[in-house]
């Protein structure tokens, strides 16, 4: 079968379309006939920087070649120990080797959904409702969780807190402005000038133009600030929180937050002993119940993933290319159309 592979670190022209083994699913597992998959920060790692990061993805040379985490399609083979899903079932999720690793370590391994078929852990798989197209499917995973655990989790989300989402326009972001609103939050989106209408109509209150406008310096003060850009300082961003208000950083694997994933913890844990605000930078978890929650969400019509281009599994490269320069609107998708849908596990 045919998948997008690397073999040295390097920008995104290290990736290659190449025949690659089937693989066999484990016990837990199932095998799935790709339709759609979706490139996220994480697929940044074929980079190998920063350098820390080699500790698990592999010192001189990747160990992990394969690309793609978000995944949906069409379930063509089940492990022995596998009982929600059965062949010819539509599922999406996440293809991880290890999803139960603690941090960083669980979304490190990708088991490659940049292909025509991908293993993925059944623990981190479910239905894709009949409403959703597997482009939205494949859309969703790491971002829509992201959004969910930062806001509720992390944040505590109550219905009618002032929320703002810095970074409304890009793939968390898109779903930060949808779920902050289904938790009944007032929410300003911050963006680009050419994304207000569209963060505008995915459900924000109001929405700053960062172009005209430096959120920072304005008078108006929110219960929270989710922070998927990380382009201001702490010290900025706490001038806009209320009292105890909470600043949540999105930090992950291949995004700009992961120096920050070291830097910004120690910052917080010295203010943190002075202010009565919480500050935090905040990496998901890989979470079935979540998955199944934001399911729901999209089976309901209440989130509609913002899909700003698809490429082709032949266009892997232009697709991490695209993504890497981090002026997406939304997600971008990498589609297999009904090649996938034909392939025979």
């Amino acid at each position: 079968m045919k998948a997008a592979v690397y073999t040295s670190y390097g920008p995104p022209d290290v990736v290659r379309i190449t025949d690659v083994t089937k693989p066999v699913p484990r016990e837990d597992e199932v095998f799935i006939a790709v339709r759609a998959a979706s490139v996220n920060p994480l697929d940044g790692l074929t980079t190998g920087k920063p350098y820390s990061l080699r500790v698990m993805t592999g010192l001189r040379k990747p160990n992990v070649t394969q690309l793609g985490v978000d995944v949906a399609g069409q379930v063509a083979a089940v492990g022995r120990n596998v009982t929600e899903f059965k062949p010819g079932d539509q599922a999406f999720g996440l293809c991880l080797v290890h999803p139960y690793a603690s941090g960083a370590a669980a979304w490190a391994r990708a088991q490659g959904a940049f292909a025509e078929g991908a293993c993925a852990p059944e623990s981190v798989i479910v239905s894709k409702p009949d409403n959703v197209t597997f482009e939205q499917a494949a859309a969703a995973p790491v971002a829509a969780i992201t959004a969910l655990q930062g806001l509720r989790d992390k944040g505590r989300l109550r219905p009618g807190q002032k929320t703002l989402i810095n970074g409304a326009a890009g793939g968390v972001g898109t779903f930060a402005v949808q779920i902050a609103k289904c938790l009944g939050a007032d929410v300003t989106g911050v963006c680009s000038s050419g994304n207000v209408d569209m963060v505008r109509s995915i459900g924000a209150d109001r929405v700053i133009d960062y172009t005209q406008e430096d959120f920072t310096t304005g008078d108006r003060r929110y219960d929270i600030v989710f922070d998927c850009i990380g382009n201001h300082s702490l010290s900025a961003c706490r001038r806009v929180l209320n009292h105890e208000g909470v600043y949540v950083g999105v930090g992950g694997p291949g995004s700009r937050w992961l120096l920050g994933l070291v830097a910004r913890p120690i910052a917080i844990l010295v203010l943190s002993r002075f202010v009565s605000q919480e500050l935090a930078v905040f990496l998901a978890k890989p979470r079935k119940e979540d998955l199944i929650y934001i399911r729901d969400l999209m089976a309901a019509g209440r989130i509609t993933p913002v899909i700003d281009r698809c490429y082709g599994l032949a266009e892997a490269a232009e697709a991490l290319r695209y993504q890497q320069g981090k002026h997406a609107r939304g997600k971008v998708v990498i589609s297999l159309g009904d090649t996938a849908a034909s392939f025979t596990a």
